[in-house]
């Protein structure tokens, strides 16, 4: 029911917001994001998905019970193997190859964000880390759908927008969702909500300067 995440969302209020209705979203969304702007995005969003695979290998270490070691890990692994496949797949199609994504410098928003996560990880329980990783996997599907609703079948960025709304993708974030009730419910959410809430926060600021790698070249 993600009754933890619902909460964690609320409780960002206009950060939130502000995510989910970024300008590069909203542009993406219509169409009229220019191709420079998502090409850096491209990039800088290879280079997040690397980390973004380490801290859900670090998650199942964090990790008690054997099926969620088990999500975490496949998570990881599908991130490696599927994901990162499929986006350098993505990405030659816009004339964007591994190699230079690879040799890219990866942009202070990058650093910031995945550096973030991975404290949070490194020095928090699972628990923290889970809800340091909330905001992107359930972000996207909400952007996703609100996206896919407003665009048509002409706009450029559709095959990304279809990514965030497939079978696959949707699974993924509801069984996310599903453990961080499991985990804060045996971690005590309850007696830490404000720091969760920081940290929710936090990351949700962070996902939201990401953007900018794109937007930034918008003009």
């Amino acid at each position: 029911m993600a009754v933890l995440f619902t909460r964690l969302r609320k409780g960002a209020g206009a950060v939130w917001r502000g995510y989910v209705r970024h300008p590069f979203v909203e542009a993406l969304a219509d169409g009229t994001l220019s191709r420079t702007a998502f090409s850096s995005f491209l990039v800088q969003d290879y280079l997040f998905l690397i980390q973004y695979a380490r801290a859900y290998a670090l998650l199942a270490y964090k990790l008690e019970h054997l099926p969620d070691i088990q999500t975490a890990l496949e998570t990881a692994r599908a991130l490696i193997e599927t994901e990162m496949p499929l986006h350098v797949k993505y990405c030659a199609g816009w004339g964007i190859f591994e190699v230079e994504m690879r040799a890219a410098p990866p942009a202070l928003e990058t650093l910031a964000y995945t550096r973030f996560v991975l404290e949070v990880g490194f020095t928090g329980d699972a628990l923290d880390l889970l809800v340091a990783l909330a905001p992107c996997i359930a972000g996207y599907a909400q952007i996703g759908a609100w996206a896919a609703a407003q665009t048509s079948s002409a706009n450029p960025y559709q095959g990304w927008i279809n990514t965030y709304t497939g079978e696959d993708y949707l699974k993924s974030v509801d069984a996310l969702l599903a453990m961080i009730d499991r985990v804060g419910a045996a971690l005590g959410a309850e007696a830490r909500w404000s720091r969760l809430q920081d940290t929710f926060t936090q990351a949700t600021r962070l996902e939201t300067a990401f953007w900018n790698t794109g937007w930034a070249l918008q003009n």
